[in-house]
């Protein structure tokens, strides 16, 4: 039995949005209540193209998003309107095997289940003991260790003055102990900057991801690039939150991802900065990041980008790698 109209009717009628973009960035269809997502009414966007009926950021987001669709790539994101949350895919459409069009579907997720609700708040209480924790930590490097070690070293130079007239042997063995206690110092050091939460604050964002990357150089033998524009002047709140997100991204391809690259960016575009983190590993199914499989890196990266105002989306395909993408003023 079939019922003419009925896929409209569904379409039209689910709780969810959907649409279609042809190549020339027309929407050829939408079905729903778009206006969360795209400020506009259905009626206003079918037919229209997207850099006329969008303001010029969000036109600039969703040409760059259709872009990555109509270049085969379906994208999971999580896209704060106002106060809801929505989760948006955004995919190919093939028709012969050639795409044809973009397809999109956005469906509220406000109101999270009891279960997830309850692991964010425990993710964040866990995180936030552990900034507390690690800067307590780092404070106790700095005050005490490293500064008893730097009084060691001055009492070694002083006995080392006293032993030149009786002891060239003693003297020699005391520049060893040195050179062993500069290394202790130095790592002293290194362990200090990697457990301060104010470590961006401190050194800037660049100096803070190469000395995150010279971190795990001894867990991961591939290639790390790093890119900064150095003309960016980022508030502390974002640079500190980019910082986060690339280190829980660099960790999770470093662990996960069997790559043999990974790239770091941070960037400026017409509507807004951004940070992205790809590595060219074995990738995952996207839809897990939807789904209940969704690990703590990825959930400490939603809470890093919440408390900066960032929107994150995942890119992922089992052949393509993952690119992690953080942006301020929408520019996913």
């Amino acid at each position: 039995m079939s019922f003419p109209g009925l896929a409209e009717a569904y379409l039209e009628q689910s709780t969810g949005c959907h649409w279609m973009v042809d190549p020339n960035s027309i929407f050829v269809a939408v079905y729903g209540d778009p206006s969360q997502i795209f400020r506009q009414p259905a009626e206003a966007l079918r037919g229209a193209v997207v850099s006329k009926v969008l303001d010029p950021a969000q036109a600039h987001s969703w040409s760059e998003r259709f872009a990555r669709a109509f270049e085969g790539q379906t994208q999971l994101l999580r896209v704060h309107a106002g106060a809801s949350l929505w989760l948006v895919s955004v995919f190919p459409i093939r028709l012969d095997g050639e795409i044809r069009f973009v397809g999109g579907l956005a469906r509220e997720t406000t109101a999270w289940g009891s279960a997830e609700q309850e692991l964010r708040h425990t993710v964040l209480g866990a995180l936030k003991a552990q900034e507390f924790e690690r800067k307590q930590v780092s404070k106790l490097l700095h005050d005490v260790v490293g500064q008893n070690l730097t009084a060691m070293g001055l009492q070694l130079d002083l006995l080392r003055m006293d032993m030149e007239t009786v002891s060239q042997e003693g003297c020699d063995r005391i520049v060893e102990m040195q050179k062993v206690l500069e290394q202790i110092m130095e790592q002293v050091r290194e362990a200090t900057y990697a457990f301060n939460p104010s470590a961006v604050e401190r050194a800037g964002l660049r100096s803070a991801l190469d000395r995150m990357v010279s971190r795990m150089r001894g867990r991961f033998l591939g290639a790390v690039r790093v890119h900064v524009d150095p003309s960016l002047k980022l508030p502390q709140p974002t640079a500190t939150a980019f910082f986060h997100i690339a280190e829980e991204a660099v960790e999770n391809a470093v662990q996960h991802a069997s790559c043999s690259v990974i790239e770091i960016a941070v960037k400026s575009s017409r509507s807004g900065t951004f940070l992205e983190v790809r590595d060219n590993g074995t990738g995952f199914d996207s839809s897990d990041i939807l789904g209940a499989r969704r690990g703590l890196g990825l959930l400490s990266m939603e809470h890093y980008a919440a408390q900066a105002g960032l929107e994150l989306s995942i890119v992922s395909g089992r052949r393509t790698g993952t690119l992690v993408r953080a942006a301020s003023n929408g520019a996913v």
